[in-house]
This record gives C-alpha cells, structure tokens and sequence, in this order.
C-alpha cells in the first residue's frame, strides 16, 4: 500500500503474526474456533502481502487479479458459512474488502502503489466507517471483567477468546490503514 516504508513494514509483521496466531488457532478443539480461524488466517497473510512496501515489491499485474479471486471465493464461503452463525458477515466485509483494495490496485496507473486516490470515496469511506467500528467495539470487549468463579480451568493458546479478539482487533485496524492509504 502507500505510505512510509517503515509503517509498511510494521503493518506486514502485523498482519503476518494476526495470520500465524490464527492458523495455530485451526487447531483448537471448538469447532466454532476452527472454522472461523481458517478465515482470519487467510485475511491476515492476504493482508500482510498486499501491505509489502512498493518500494520493495511491486507485484505483477496478474497477482492482483489473483488476490481478487481467492478472497472473491472467501466472500463466497463466508456468505454460505453466515447461514450458521452471524460471525461470518464478518468475514464477508472483509473479504469484500479485499476484493475492493484489489480491483483498486490493479486499476491504478502502472499497477503500483503510487500515490492517488484509486477507489471509489463512497465505498472506501464505508468501508473505513465499518472497520473503525468494529475495531472500537472489539477493543470495548477485551476490557477485563470479573473472572468467574469455578471456571472450565486453563484453555489452550486456540481456546482463549481473549487472544480471538484481540487478533480480530488488530486485523480491523490493519484494514483501517490499508483503506486509509488506499
């Protein structure tokens, strides 16, 4: 995406720790956990490649059409997966997300990061609205409440609802900035 090199880069390692944790997570033994987990993974490495500095990597012209296309199937899956569980309307906004940021990057002059507006205001700005909220509401639930008395005991790094917030919390807020610099 645009933008200093060094915030580039920091938004990479990011996305690409957001990935890694969420792939461990597949391994969870909640179901629930598994399925959407195999989702954020995929969103946390697609977002950590889109986030390369240009002045590193500029990608060929046929990978933002590929980007568009996995994270096109992922918006499908999660549209059929939203049949379970609301959760996955999630997944769907950020798949579309990713489609919008790739169809703007390939329409861009040249197919590389410069600078310039390359999307549509109406739909970025949504976009930016839904994130930025939803990153204000995931950081509302992380705060700490009481713990509850006689508890399940100690979950795995998989099962802990907290860490799943707070992975979702910084890939809302990797997505904020990609939008931002879009």
């Amino acid at each position: 995406m645009h933008g200093p090199a060094s915030s580039g880069w920091l938004l990479v390692a990011l996305c690409a720790v957001t990935g890694a944790y969420c792939l461990a997570r597949t391994r969870s033994g909640a179901e629930g956990q598994r399925s959407a987990a195999g989702g954020e993974a995929l969103m946390g490495f697609g977002m950590a490649a889109m986030a390369v500095p240009a002045a590193v990597f500029t990608p060929p012209a046929w990978a933002w059409t590929v980007y568009a296309t996995v994270f096109g199937a992922a918006g499908v899956h999660a549209l059929w997966a939203a049949r379970a569980g609301a959760h996955h309307l999630h997944h769907l906004v950020g798949a579309v997300a990713m489609v919008y940021m790739s169809v703007a990057m390939a329409g861009s002059p040249g197919h590389a990061h410069g600078p310039g507006g390359s999307g549509v205001p109406l739909l970025t700005g949504a976009l930016l609205l839904y994130f930025a909220g939803y990153a204000l509401l995931t950081g509302v639930r992380l705060v700490p409440v009481a713990a509850v008395a006689g508890g399940a005991g100690p979950a795995g790094w998989g099962d802990r609802p907290e860490l799943a917030r707070a992975c979702r919390l910084s890939m809302a807020i990797a997505m904020v900035a990609m939008l931002l610099t879009l």
